[in-house]
Parts: structure tokens; sequence; C-alpha cells
């Protein structure tokens, strides 16, 4: 493998995962999905804070089964799909606009 493929197939996977910030925001904000979700499209990297609080996330992982680092709501932005994104968008906006339904 030499270093022109290599950088290609990196840029590739930065344009993806940049391509799926751009998505998650889009639908969180089409869904109108409480707060601002700026900070998605403005960090970089492999990894997103969502500014999820570590009971929301417990939330998205008894409710949802998805499984962000819970005690500072990361994501791992490269785990994400254009079909999961709006999977996730739907389970976020379903714990913030549902903070009381049970974990039952």
């Amino acid at each position: 493998i030499n270093a022109e493929y290599m950088g290609a197939e990196l840029k590739k996977m930065a344009a993806r995962i940049g391509r799926m910030r751009e998505l998650l925001e889009h639908h969180l904000v089409q869904l109108g999905t409480p707060g601002s979700w700026d900070h998605i499209t403005e960090q970089i990297g492999m990894f997103c804070y969502t500014g999820l609080t570590e009971e929301q996330c417990e939330k998205l992982i008894s409710q949802h089964h998805i499984y962000p680092f819970p005690k500072d709501g990361r994501i791992s932005m490269a785990g994400l799909t254009d079909e999961t994104c709006l999977v996730f968008a739907r389970a976020i906006h379903d714990v913030l606009t549902n903070p009381q339904k049970s974990n039952l």
C-alpha cells in the first residue's frame, strides 16, 4: 500500500464523517429537537461530543439500544451511516422530548 493510496482513502473517510455530521445535525434540526446542534458540525474527527448528560445517555442505552460513552455523551461518527443517522437523531429527540419516559 502506497502513501498516495492511503492519503486518498483518508480523505474519503474524513469526507464521509463530515457528511455524517451534517446529516445528523440536519435531522436533529428538522425533527425540532430542543437545543442548538451547531457544535456537531463545528467539531472535527471521528468522535463527537453530543452535549447529552449521563442520564440522557443511559436512556439512549436502555430505551433505544444506542451506546454512546455515557459519562461524557461522546459518540463515534465513523459508526454512523446514512440510514442510522436518522435512527440516532430520532432517539436523541425522544430522550430530550420525553424525559419522564420509563426505562422499564
